[in-house]
């Protein structure tokens, strides 16, 4: 049986990770792309391209018909202001799921690809659970929270999932590749004691597969990650000694990260994870989620860890000459 799959954000990091997982299990994949996307990652693959941009609904109404499940991945992670946010990750949304409602309505599954940052940090340092009350602490949050409530404020009309990951990382990821480069240099950046949920891409793309096939996932917002808990220390450690670095620390007061941002805005572009509104959430110590209601509801089960993800990924970067 050949499901019919719309891909969006499938020139990017995970959603070019997630087409070749659905092509390797047999999907037709068709990639919602915009004219100006940048197709390195997809390139070469048996995919179908359709040309459409998630902030002009009219560009969207021939592209949502007739598919079975629809994975919306496009979105901004980092823009110059809140406004740039807001119309990529909650316009663009309620765009795209109006017209799969308008065109599609028999979709077996809409799956959001959401993030850790639309619940913002763990309270308390207990990890988060999908009961509990989000407040997110960066424009990009509030955006990706929003997006999720358009969504689920549609799940009567069709039947939607939403996926909340922690930080992912892995091959073709460029904010952790900052890290790595960092410390290839030798240099370690700390401000102090934090703590972090993960999830390697692959896992990611599994587990987002699952949950739009499973029937217990409809309506439902889950959380993905390795089951680990990672204080910012071990995540260097794992780093450094993939890349056999013996890395200066270098300690930064958090009173001072959003001065560093402000030049590292002004020195790079909005691109750089070195920016203020991820200042805003690097600022918090605790992110970390509870992925146990994924594992009980979708038998989803991470296969990766910290110390082959790491060194894959590591691999990957020096591969490509990005090390």
């Amino acid at each position: 049986m050949n499901m019919k799959t719309l891909v969006t954000g499938a020139t990017g990091f995970i959603g070019s990770h997630l087409v070749e997982e659905l092509l390797k299990r047999g999907y037709s994949v068709t990639c919602l792309v915009r004219r100006t996307s940048n197709l390195q990652w997809i390139d070469g693959l048996n995919v179908r391209l359709i040309y459409g941009d998630c902030a002009i609904k009219e560009s969207l109404l021939n592209a949502a018909a007739d598919f079975d499940y629809i994975f919306h991945l496009a979105g901004l992670t980092k823009a110059a202001n809140e406004k740039d946010f807001f119309s990529a990750n909650a316009l663009g949304t309620e765009n795209l799921i109006n017209a799969v409602i308008e065109k599609n309505p028999a979709v077996k599954r809409f799956v959001y690809l959401s993030s850790l940052a639309a619940a913002g940090p763990s309270c308390n340092g207990a990890p988060s659970k999908e009961t509990g009350e989000p407040k997110p602490v960066s424009a990009y949050g509030r955006s990706k929270l929003e997006g999720e409530r358009i969504v689920m404020k549609h799940k009567s009309a069709i039947p939607v999932t939403v996926i909340r990951p922690p930080a992912v990382y892995g091959p073709r990821d460029k904010d952790f590749y900052i890290f790595f480069k960092l410390l290839k240099k030798g240099i370690s950046l700390s401000w102090g004691e934090c703590y972090y949920s993960l999830l390697y891409v692959d896992d990611l793309v599994r587990g987002a597969i699952l949950s739009a096939e499973s029937k217990t996932a409809e309506g439902e917002i889950f959380y993905l990650s390795d089951g680990r808990i990672y204080s910012n220390e071990e995540i260097t450690e794992a780093i450094a000694l993939t890349l056999e670095s013996k890395p200066v620390r270098l300690k930064i007061p958090k009173s001072l990260m959003p001065v560093i941002a402000g030049i590292g805005q002004k020195l790079g572009n909005q691109g750089n994870i070195i920016n203020k509104d991820k200042i805003r959430e690097l600022q918090h110590s605790y992110w970390t989620c509870d992925s146990t209601k994924s594992r009980n509801e979708l038998g989803f089960i991470p296969n990766v860890g910290i110390k082959e993800g790491i060194k894959w990924t590591a691999d990957w970067y020096r591969i490509h000459q990005w090390l």
